[in-house]
């Protein structure tokens, strides 16, 4: 959740860039910056941002195991098709030509 007081206009982190970037550096939150009052940007220290890369592909890999999982669990259960079945059926649909 972003912190009122970190909302700034993009003029005042212009003329203020060094504090900003070392309260982040400190404080780890980003920063939303508006223009006109609305806000346009969000600024992050590198590190913050990396992490919250990590973060979003360690939840991205644990869902696509949980999908495959739950994929062979059906198929071991006699719910799959085989994919070429699968296939030829939406290429009918779609009008796919061969």
């Amino acid at each position: 959740m972003i912190d009122v007081r970190d909302i700034h206009s993009l003029t005042d982190f212009q003329r203020n860039a060094r504090k900003f970037m070392d309260q982040m550096k400190q404080t780890r939150s980003p920063l939303v910056l508006t223009v006109n009052g609305k806000a346009e940007l969000v600024v992050q220290d590198a590190k913050s941002y990396q992490a919250l890369l990590e973060r979003i592909e360690r939840v991205e890999r644990a869902e696509a195991v949980a999908a495959i999982r739950t994929g062979m669990e059906e198929f071991e259960r006699g719910e799959g098709r085989p994919a070429r079945e699968a296939l030829e059926e939406l290429r009918r649909k779609h009008g796919i030509p061969r």
